[in-house]
Formats: structure tokens, sequence, C-alpha cells
């Protein structure tokens, strides 16, 4: 059966432009409402305009279906949640929520001033936060809920010029992380989207033949996975170019020193079989960390 939005309402945020176009354009073709939020500034923020996001609202209608667009800024708090309020009373539900907006002000550590720094901060995560916080509670009583993070490589893996969006995109996937534990119970999944295409965020760092093969159309394939209702949970999934792959992060099962040897010479001593990967494995919370330590102290001790 194939994947469909019927009778579902999605927030698409920075949906005028770029993967958010893509992604509002997708949903409603499958029969999603969309709800297209953008700002309509530049890349690096700057600016506003309507002109964007009403295109993407008059293709869907053109096309039979429904939407209408909202120019919240999404690090404000109150213009996301007028933008609910909307959505809200327009159709009585909120099934969907796609955290794409976000801008670039790129510099290397040295160069780049704080207020750029928080300002990426603010858009990317607390941008997240504020959409989040806004649908959580309709979410939970409704007993459904799908939200997607947008993520980056930036952020797992680092960019040269990009310490400020880097730390937003790694943030986004601990706020992800927790929301799991608290949202499972009340079916709502939490994923996040790593994608790599080309849009106006890479015109000017990738050439021609590259931005021709990386589509936002292949990296929204894989977005709508993780708002259907058979989504996964807790899953980084990275998309670009017609390539799909999941990415966890791993903990070694390292080793347990007895108070009489716990410093930091036998600590390096030991990094070998501290770092060895081969009994890695991805843990499901903090406190399962906890537990593997208590446990290894707790069986030397028995020993």
């Amino acid at each position: 059966m194939s994947i469909n939005f019927e009778n579902q309402v999605a927030i698409v945020t920075g949906a005028g432009n770029g993967l958010g176009r893509t992604h509002a354009l997708a949903l409603a073709k499958r029969g999603a409402k969309v709800v297209v939020n953008d700002l309509g500034g530049a890349r690096d923020g700057s600016g506003t305009s309507s002109d964007a996001a009403m295109e993407v609202v008059n293709l869907i209608k053109d096309s039979g279906g429904e939407a209408f667009a909202h120019g919240a800024n999404v690090a404000n708090f109150d213009e996301v949640q007028d933008m609910v309020n909307q959505a809200m009373e327009k159709w009585g539900r909120i099934d969907i929520l796609i955290n794409n907006a976000g801008i670039l002000r790129d510099k290397s550590f040295t160069k780049m001033d704080l207020a750029d720094f928080r300002l990426v901060m603010d858009v990317h995560l607390m941008g997240s936060v504020n959409c989040t916080k806004a649908v959580w509670e309709i979410m939970r009583e409704q007993n459904y809920g799908r939200i997607v993070m947008t993520s980056s490589s930036s952020g797992m893996y680092g960019n040269f010029g990009q310490t400020n969006y880097g730390a937003a995109k790694m943030a986004v996937l601990g706020f992800m992380n927790t929301l799991v534990l608290e949202g499972g119970k009340y079916n709502i999944h939490v994923n996040a989207l790593a994608p790599t295409a080309g849009t106006r965020m890479t015109e000017d760092i990738l050439p021609p033949a590259m931005m021709d093969v990386m589509t936002a159309e292949s990296v929204t394939a894989g977005a709508l996975v993780l708002c259907d209702g058979n989504a996964p949970t807790r899953t980084i999934l990275c998309a670009g170019a017609g390539g799909y792959a999941v990415a966890n992060m791993y903990e070694t099962d390292g080793i347990f020193l007895p108070v009489d040897q716990q410093n930091p010479d036998i600590v390096r001593e030991n990094w070998s079989e501290i770092a060895d990967i081969k009994n890695h494995e991805a843990l499901e919370s903090g406190m399962k960390q906890t537990e593997k330590f208590v446990t290894k102290a707790l069986a030397a001790l028995q020993a």
C-alpha cells in the first residue's frame, strides 16, 4: 500500500524554497492539508516576503489540494503559536510537523560574530523547539504525531566554517532523543533527516554537475517515510542524490577500573581497550550508560 496522508494536516517550516517546498508539495500530492510556513527571508535570514510561500500554496490549490501560508518567524514562539492556532481553527488537528526552516551565517570560528552564532542557534534549534512545543499537546491529546527534525552531516561530523550551524544541527538530535522517550506512549514518533541537496543553501559551494544529481525531490522521498503512520522513531535518515542511509551514535563497551586504579595514567594505559569497538552498541537512553557502568562496578565488587 502506498504512503498517503489523506485527512492529515502537516506543517512544513521554511516551505517557500528548497527542501521545504518539495516536502510541502509532496505531502499535498499524497493528500495532506498543508500549512506552508516561510518568513520569506534570504539565505542568511535577512528580509521577509510572502511571495515564495504563496506560490507553493497556489501550486497545491491548483492541483486540488488544501493549503494556507503563514509567515511566522520560527524563532518567535508567539508567531508560531498563531500559526498553529490558525491550523487548528481551519482543520482541527495537526498530524505532521517538519522542522525545516534554517539559515546560514558561515564563517570560521575565529571570525564569527557571536550574534551570528546565536541567530543560527535561534532559528535551527529554538525554531524546532518552538514549533514542536506548539503542536506537542495537540499530538498527545489526539494520540498521534509525526515530527521530523532537520539535522545535517555538518552537525554529526563537522564542516569548516559552520560551528554555529553544526552546533545547532547536533542539538536537534539531542532534542529528538528525549522527545522520543516522552512521546512514545502517545504514538508520537520523532525522527531526523540529514539531507544533502542542491538548494540555495549549497548553490555557491557545489559545482553544477553535483547540483544536478542532488535533487530536493530525492531527499523528500526519504522525508515522507518519516512522516508516515509506519514511520520508525529515533532514526537519523541521511538522504541525498538518490542515496539513503541511517546514522547512529554508538558507545564502546568500555572497561571497569577499581578505585585504586582510577587515575589518568591507568586510563591512558587502557585506552585501546576503552576505545575497542567490537562490542559497541547504540544506547536507548542516557540512563543505559549509567546502568552499564554500575553493572560493571557491581560485577567487579562481587567477583
